[in-house]
């Protein structure tokens, strides 16, 4: 778990800068249509931590946890990140991060190994699952700020 929360931490220290560091005008532009644009993938990355901050702490008292997908497309587009300010998005995911970083770090060693079974039926661990959310937050950083 050590390395999981200190790459988190890395992202808390680092992403907002870089993010910030965008040109405006470049934020909201699609590689291509029906691809996000920076700040959609901010906003994913947003919804990323809701989702799997109740996760994480469910996963704790609930066992095994059955992880219920969520319509990521849904969500960006209802929540309209494309019309939102950069700095909105940016600190609503400093906010939702620090959550899921203090949750992480919380957690009793043991419930770490409880079960999360996904919904292709794979049972992990809410280690593995912790890990992979961060995991998944790097790939998508590297879609819009190269280098973190």
């Amino acid at each position: 778990m050590e390395t999981t929360i200190a790459r988190l931490q890395k992202h808390l220290q680092e992403v907002p800068q870089a993010f910030r560091a965008i040109p405006a005008d470049q934020t909201t532009k699609s590689p291509v249509p029906e691809k996000w644009s920076p700040l959609e993938i901010l906003g994913h990355l947003c919804d990323s931590a809701i989702n799997n901050l109740g996760r994480f702490i469910r996963a704790q008292t609930e066992q095994p946890y059955h992880i219920v997908p969520y319509k990521q497309n849904e969500w960006v587009s209802n929540q309209a990140y494309q019309e939102r300010p950069v700095e909105e998005i940016v600190q609503l995911w400093i906010g939702l991060n620090q959550s899921v970083l203090h949750v992480m770090k919380t957690m009793p060693p043991d419930k770490g190994q409880h079960r999360c079974e996904v919904p292709d039926g794979t049972t992990v661990t809410l280690e593995w699952l912790m890990a992979d959310y961060v995991d998944h937050l790097e790939h998508h950083l590297g879609q819009i700020c190269k280098g973190i």
